[in-house]
């Protein structure tokens, strides 16, 4: 004989409505517990603020490797005081591309909205920071996330708990 329930003439062969709802619960709470654990916008600003150290990177090392071959920055000893590589630093940024420390398509692909972001400073003959604002929460904590804009330090502490500007004023710098 069958091992089937029977209920007022009705056979019980699935899951009720109630034991669905109540898995559909559980896999949405734990869906948003997921998403609240991997947070996509914090990531996407992650993903920024590396391809935005990676191009200062590029443009700093670029900068020396200027610097050693032509005993002197592409400006030529003028004083720069923060300057936004797009628009201001294009020029300087198209030598070190027609010198060959850059790659031809530096501008295009680092993208204008990345290179508005990134800042260079060069207050003597023989010194240069390159820094930018990072967006992620990971980059504001990082140790080189200690700089004003101009690759200097200052006495209030940054979110990474180095010395620097103050909490959102905090700049990563390369120098």
């Amino acid at each position: 004989m069958c091992a089937m329930k029977k209920t007022a003439g009705y056979q019980s062969k699935g899951f009720t409505l109630i034991e669905l709802l109540i898995v559909i619960a559980l896999l949405g709470a734990l869906a948003v517990g997921l998403l609240a654990t991997i947070d996509p916008f914090e990531q996407l600003k992650k993903g920024r603020d590396t391809a935005t150290r990676n191009s200062v990177s590029e443009i700093y090392n670029s900068l020396l490797r200027y610097y050693a071959t032509k005993a002197g920055f592409p400006w030529a000893g003028t004083a720069i005081a923060s300057s936004p590589v797009y628009p201001s630093m294009t020029a300087y940024v198209q030598t070190l591309v027609d010198t060959g420390e850059l790659k031809n398509k530096f501008l295009d692909l680092a993208g204008t909205g990345n290179l508005a972001k990134i800042y260079i400073s060069s207050m003597t003959a023989d010194q240069v920071s390159v820094c930018f604002q990072p967006e992620s929460k990971s980059f504001q904590a990082d140790p080189n996330t200690m700089f004003d804009i101009t690759g200097g330090t200052s006495s209030t502490n940054c979110k990474s708990g180095s010395a620097g500007a103050a909490g959102d004023s905090c700049y990563f710098c390369v120098q």
